[in-house]
């Protein structure tokens, strides 16, 4: 869910960005890229204070409380995950040369059509790129998570969450087998990674 929510929200975000000049840009990319330089427990308080009695009874209301459920993991992943991805569409984006787009339009194609037709398919292995990289982070948040949604197993429980409250209550082979299904799926990341961004390493 979170990866999802990552590519819906980066990706018109990143191409706004990187097609679009305006005063604030600056600041706007900055405001952006924050969670990138947040320790995870730190965007944990940021989320519990946003989310807060006032936020938080108005979403309970509605039926769609945050705090100390799954959505509090889906949003406490999207939260940390979602400022790489939109840095690695950007990129994308603007890799692609502009011109191919205009002369696509100057053939007749609309703007929804430039977009699907030329600007996706330029910066396709980009945006599959971010995408992993998303999948990549929300697979390993832990602080954020913990702080917003909580530890409850089978409920709000991680996989990393998992780890740490096994290693806790002295279950090592459990902790074990989850940090080794974590390093298989670590390994298949930084595969596809390496596929998509046709680099023989990715530093």
């Amino acid at each position: 869910a979170a990866t999802a929510a990552g590519g819906l929200t980066g990706l018109p975000a990143a191409w706004f960005m990187a097609r679009h000049n305006f005063p604030a840009k600056e600041l706007v990319s900055t405001v952006l890229e924050i969670p990138i330089m947040l320790p995870p427990l730190v965007s944990g308080i940021a989320l519990l204070i946003f989310f807060g009695p006032v936020l938080g009874r108005l979403l309970a209301r509605a039926g769609l409380d945050v705090v100390f459920t799954w959505r509090g993991v889906a949003v406490a992943q999207w939260f940390v995950a979602a400022p790489f991805g939109i840095k690695v569409f950007r990129e994308a984006f603007e890799a692609v040369n502009p011109r191919l787009e205009m002369a696509a339009r100057s053939l007749g194609c609309s703007p929804a059509m430039v977009f699907f037709r030329v600007t996706l398919r330029l910066a396709g292995r980009g945006i599959l790129a971010g995408i992993t990289m998303v999948w990549a982070r929300t697979l390993g948040e832990f602080g954020a998570a913990a702080m917003l949604a909580g530890i409850t197993r089978m409920k709000t429980e991680t996989l990393p969450a998992a780890i740490f409250v096994n290693t806790s209550l002295g279950d090592i082979d459990f902790a074990v087998a989850a940090a080794v299904v974590m390093l298989v799926m670590a390994g298949l990341l930084l595969l596809l990674l390496k596929i998509f961004t046709g680099r023989k390493a990715v530093s």
